[in-house]
């Protein structure tokens, strides 16, 4: 069999794996939806028009468009945590340690890890965007390509995010750790153009919003279901999610292979 063949059989085993794995225990990916949902109904309802004259809106309807790209992107960040907390207890409880010694291909491991948190990134957002679809979310301006380009950017920002949490987790010395290392993908976004502009921010935390990776995410997946402005938002986006899912893959195979020896 080639390297290559030996590649693929192996990682689609270890993608197997982990999506059974997140199927027997599905209380920690429960959990972090709840949290994109339950601040999704608690903007809309709660603080809807309010936020809504914020920005500008005539009802809530208005901070709804505006609030669930936000929210989808929240959703990715929260799922990726997951992914770095499962990492941490593979290394701590063994399993990988007895992988080291089976005829398996050395990056299947953290290939099964990266695709199966990206396919339940992605479920994540759909469920996320069919609890924005019964609360009033609506998108009828955006073209097929536009949905397609929103997905793809969805599932970059989900690769791209997943490579740099499995390396949290596997520097992490324990699932509690890994959690804490990876809270800054759950608080950037709150830390973003996700629920309010970004010019009506303080003067002096205006710069760490709009040049942080999640700001031009959200701003570019608004234009694209929205029809809104995208600018330099989109290739800026591009090039965070390459620059990250790079590092991420770099430390993550140093740090693997490191503990290999």
């Amino acid at each position: 069999m080639s390297s290559l063949s030996l590649a693929v059989r192996d990682s689609n085993t270890m993608l197997r794996r982990n999506l059974l794995h997140a199927r027997r225990y599905p209380s920690l990916t429960l959990n972090l939806l709840l949290t994109p949902i339950m601040l999704l109904l608690l903007f809309v309802y709660i603080f809807g028009d309010v936020m809504s004259a914020g920005i500008g809106g005539a009802d809530r309807s208005d901070y709804i468009a505006y609030i669930v790209p936000g929210i989808l992107m929240l959703t990715i960040g929260g799922t990726t945590v997951g992914t770095a907390v499962s990492i941490s207890m593979d290394m701590n409880e063994g399993i990988i340690a007895r992988f080291r010694t089976m005829a398996i291909h050395r990056g299947s491991v953290l290939i099964g890890h990266v695709i199966g948190s990206v396919l339940q990134s992605i479920t994540s957002v759909v469920f996320v965007g069919l609890v924005a679809l019964a609360i009033g979310f609506r998108s009828t301006d955006a073209t097929i390509l536009e949905w397609i380009l929103a997905i793809g950017l969805l599932t970059l920002v989900a690769l791209a995010l997943t490579w740099i949490a499995v390396g949290m987790g596997l520097v992490s010395p324990n699932a509690e750790a890994a959690s804490n290392n990876a809270m800054p993908l759950i608080l950037l976004p709150l830390l973003s153009s996700a629920f309010i502009p970004v010019d009506t921010m303080p003067g002096w935390f205006q710069p760490f919003a709009e040049y942080q990776p999640f700001t031009p995410a959200i701003e570019t997946l608004r234009g694209l279901l929205l029809g809104t402005e995208i600018g330099n938002n989109g290739w800026l986006v591009i090039g965070w999610c390459l620059g990250l899912a790079m590092l991420g893959y770099l430390w993550s195979s140093s740090v693997f292979n490191r503990d290999q020896k």
